[in-house]
């Protein structure tokens, strides 16, 4: 069985404004394009899903339940467009800064490929015709060590991004 093609989202400066450690539905921001982005991946059969390292938690500035409720809160504002995330994934770890449980080294926090791992084997992810989008250097490190090409954009061009990468993944025409 041949596995589904997946994108791979960042999530603060690639779907909303980056302004440092987000965790409060009242400050998230949409960028320009983002849930039509994350519908026309949707609607070419690709799984969608969210990437993000959330260092905010292991300085002790919020919670994994507070990120947890802003990605159900992300769900609804989607699905009132038409569109979903399949699945969202954060890392809580820094390897220097905070204290307690999360203050470590872990593959999971960007530039490693411990999410886009776990997300490509829980869900038979085709990697072969996946991709990652995201704003920052570590984001296409985290692609390509994860084995999939990964696209490193600016604020506001995660639609333009995405429809190159599924045109170039053969999962769009036009």
């Amino acid at each position: 069985m041949v596995g589904r093609p997946a994108v791979f989202f960042d999530r603060d400066g690639c779907l909303n404004d980056d302004i440092g450690y987000l965790h409060e539905i009242a400050k998230f921001r949409w960028l320009p394009g983002a849930m039509d982005a994350v519908r026309l991946v949707n609607q070419s059969g690709t799984l969608a899903f969210v990437v993000t390292n959330q260092a905010g938690i292991a300085r002790g500035l919020y919670t994994p339940g507070h990120v947890e409720v802003l990605h159900g809160w992300m769900s609804q504002q989607l699905a009132e467009r038409g569109a979903w995330i399949n699945a969202y994934r954060f890392c809580p770890h820094h390897p220097d800064i905070g204290s307690g449980p999360y203050t470590r080294s872990c593959t999971c926090r960007k530039p490693g490929p411990g999410m886009i791992s776990e997300l490509a084997k829980a869900w038979g992810v085709d990697l072969t015709r996946s991709f990652l989008v995201g704003d920052r250097p570590t984001d296409v490190a985290a692609a390509a060590a994860a084995g999939i090409t990964g696209y490193q954009i600016e604020p506001g061009q995660v639609l333009a991004a995405i429809k190159h990468g599924l045109r170039t993944c053969g999962l769009r025409r036009s």
